[in-house]
């Protein structure tokens, strides 16, 4: 948590996006490997936001239950074109490293990613991994 609202307000401080987070109060710690995972994803995200998105605002959000950790940053940019959204869906297309190294590191960990877009500019870009927590894990 601490490192997340760290480069959260790094990143605001450096880019001029506002970003607000939702994390809980209290959060155990995670292992290591879905710490750092979750670091990247929010990294990536974020970049992607401030080179792509066109959006003065940005939202981090992580929520946990017993079974299952999601975290979600989201923009009220341009969003993606449909074209484009469906390649990076069926993992086709040179995109770059950012969202297929946050696929693979989602995937690693048992879990998933959803990118959720519209080009209209009405609802920005939000990016959505789940992952599995506890005995279901990995």
């Amino acid at each position: 948590m601490s490192a997340l609202r760290w480069y959260a307000a790094g990143f605001a401080e450096r880019s001029g996006i506002s970003v607000d987070l939702d994390l809980p109060e209290s959060f155990d710690r995670l292992p290591l490997d879905t710490e750092t995972a979750l670091f990247r994803i929010v990294q990536e995200s974020l970049i992607n936001i401030h080179r792509h998105a066109g959006s003065e605002t940005a939202r981090i959000r992580l929520l946990r239950d017993a079974r299952t950790l999601v975290l979600e940053i989201a923009d009220r940019g341009r969003g993606i074109p449909e074209e484009s959204l469906n390649r990076i869906r069926s993992g086709g297309g040179t995109f770059g490293v950012g969202i297929a190294g946050m696929s693979e590191r989602t995937e690693q960990l048992g879990g998933s990613l959803e990118v959720a877009s519209s080009d209209d500019g009405a609802t920005g870009t939000t990016v959505r991994v789940q992952l599995p927590l506890g005995k279901e894990a990995g």
